[in-house]
């Protein structure tokens, strides 16, 4: 039977998360390994009933109040299924065919299959050996022919961070070019500086957060999108009519209905973070650092061997690389104290190096 297919879709190449994941530890997505508390949880719970779920969800009460969470105005925010399809939406709104959108490499997998599938032109700035980026080679990389430019700030999963005096180089040439500049800022309250005043003010910039890290969701999918009125309205114009459920719009306004919850699960992941790091190093492991929720760990064992083990004897999954750079890796994803030592002890147990 002979039916058209997108040639873009078609010749898109998938790797999808693993399944199966129930019943593990999970340190290998960079969700949070513990989640909300449990007495938060069942009180949202409570308030999904027959009649809440019969009903189209409503995000402009959310919008209100995240709005002034972050201190902008109602028209400058817009919530998304994740901050995967505000990629999307961002990419099929600002990207043209055959042109490009410039990233780092290796950075968050979705801005290059979406490209993929939109037939837009991927260009990457690669890292150096040590893991550095130089920001002129992001700089000369815009183009005439470039629509995006994508900063996942902090990147994942090299971990680094931009300046201010760097972002302002970017953003500067981006400008001149025409281009859009999207700063992902998936991991924002593990790092705290942010990049949103230049999404409030400038007519190019857009900020991208999301729900799924420290606010635990990933679960529910729900991200937001923050700029001038302007883009708001042509990514307005592109979503979808019921895009973010209603059971993520619950826990997200309560989330924000609750600062001291917010501030708890920042002081659990930095002190979590702090200690695996210190452990690991007294051990005698090379981690590098980094600035958002986890750590990447040089073990003794090959990566790979190392994470199939705490896979298969401890019921723990960890991250690793098929990228050249990150390869002798494993990234770690990291939460409170106690999630951080059943993660260690586990790791120091069969990371022996005379089992090389």
């Amino acid at each position: 039977m002979n039916y058209y297919v997108n040639e873009d879709i078609k010749n898109t190449v998938r790797v999808f998360p693993e399944q199966g994941r129930y019943g593990y530890l999970r340190y290998d997505m960079n969700e949070n390994p513990e989640g909300l508390p449990k007495d938060f949880v069942d009180a949202v719970l409570r308030e999904i009933t027959p009649e809440f779920l019969s009903v189209y969800p409503e995000p402009d009460r959310f919008l209100h109040k995240y709005a002034s969470f972050i201190h902008a105005g109602f028209d400058n925010v817009l919530a998304t299924n994740g901050s995967d399809m505000g990629i999307r939406y961002l990419l099929e709104t600002f990207g043209e065919r055959g042109k490009e959108v410039l990233t780092a490499a290796p950075t968050f997998e979705m801005y290059g299959v979406n490209c993929s599938i939109l037939g837009l032109k991927h260009v990457s700035v690669s890292y150096e050996d040590d893991l550095s980026i130089k920001v002129d080679h992001i700089v000369n990389a815009i183009t005439e022919d470039t629509r995006v430019v994508v900063l996942v700030n902090p990147n994942n999963p090299v971990g680094n961070v931009y300046t201010e005096d760097e972002f302002q180089l970017i953003a500067a040439r981006a400008k001149e070019k025409g281009a859009i500049v999207v700063v992902d800022e998936a991991y924002h309250y593990f790092y705290p500086n942010t990049f949103l005043e230049y999404a409030l003010r400038e007519e190019n910039v857009i900020v991208l957060r999301t729900f799924s890290k420290l606010f635990s969701l990933a679960a529910c999918r729900i991200g937001v999108m923050v700029s001038n009125p302007r883009i708001i309205q042509y990514i307005k114009n592109a979503r979808l009519t019921f895009d973010v459920n209603a059971v993520a719009l619950l826990f997200a306004e309560h989330i924000l209905d609750r600062p001291e919850l917010v501030a708890e699960l920042i002081d659990a992941e930095k002190e979590g973070r702090a200690y695996i790091r210190d452990e690991l190093e007294k051990n005698g492991y090379e981690c590098r650092p980094c600035e958002g929720n986890y750590i990447l760990v040089k073990p003794n064992l090959p990566a790979r061997k190392a994470a199939r083990i705490l896979k298969e004897q401890k019921k723990i999954l960890v991250h690793t690389f098929s990228n050249e750079l990150l390869k002798e890796y494993l990234r770690i994803s990291t939460g409170s104290v106690k999630a951080m030592r059943i993660f260690l002890e586990a790791f120091l147990e069969i990371d022996r190096s005379d089992d090389r």
